[in-house]
């Protein structure tokens, strides 16, 4: 199966860049390019390709705007994004995901690990840079948790026996205990 690939950066030198490293790959076809947010929304509209590489500063209208549009329109379930910048920004990264964005990468990826993240995305799995990652994990794991299993709570694993006691003592009907 050939996975089609819609380029949507303003630099006409980094397009040509991913095309021709996709190119390369006989199971990635480049259906278009676009040079601003607007643009790709719209070539995304038209030929409803299965990824599109974003980048995130864009004239017009942005790479995350882009995307949240394109991740909203029901008649693009099939199409995911890629984000691919040249800025590490806790925001851009944050506002991508939240966006629908399926990876974020950055510009100085080697170009054998683009045309497999364009099919690590095509598969249905998402990917972001090594580096973003990191960070990523290293903030969520600094935040407390705001879910039952801090301990002592009701869900948590000492309590888990204690809870379903109490909860099918106070239930008239019998049911099996959940599964964690």
């Amino acid at each position: 199966m050939t996975v089609s690939v819609l380029l949507a950066d303003d630099q006409a030198l980094v397009r040509a860049g991913f095309r021709a490293l996709l190119a390369r790959d006989p199971a990635i076809e480049v259906v278009g390019e676009a040079s601003d947010g607007e643009q790709a929304v719209g070539l995304a509209r038209r030929l409803h390709p299965d990824i599109v590489l974003m980048d995130v500063r864009m004239p017009r209208l942005d790479g995350i705007r882009a995307t949240a549009s394109i991740c909203a329109d029901p008649e693009l379930a099939g199409t995911r994004i890629i984000v691919v910048t040249t800025f590490e920004l806790d925001e851009y990264v944050h506002g991508a995901l939240r966006a629908g964005a399926s990876g974020f990468l950055l510009k100085d990826l080697e170009p054998a690990d683009l045309r497999a993240a364009v099919h690590v995305v095509a598969q249905g799995d998402a990917l972001i840079a090594p580096r973003i990652t990191r960070r990523l994990i290293s903030e969520f794991s600094r935040r407390p948790a705001r879910h039952p299993e801090q301990p002592g709570s009701r869900c948590s694993p000492s309590a888990k026996g204690r809870w379903w006691r109490g909860s099918r003592a106070a239930s008239a009907t019998t049911r099996s205990p959940p599964r964690w």
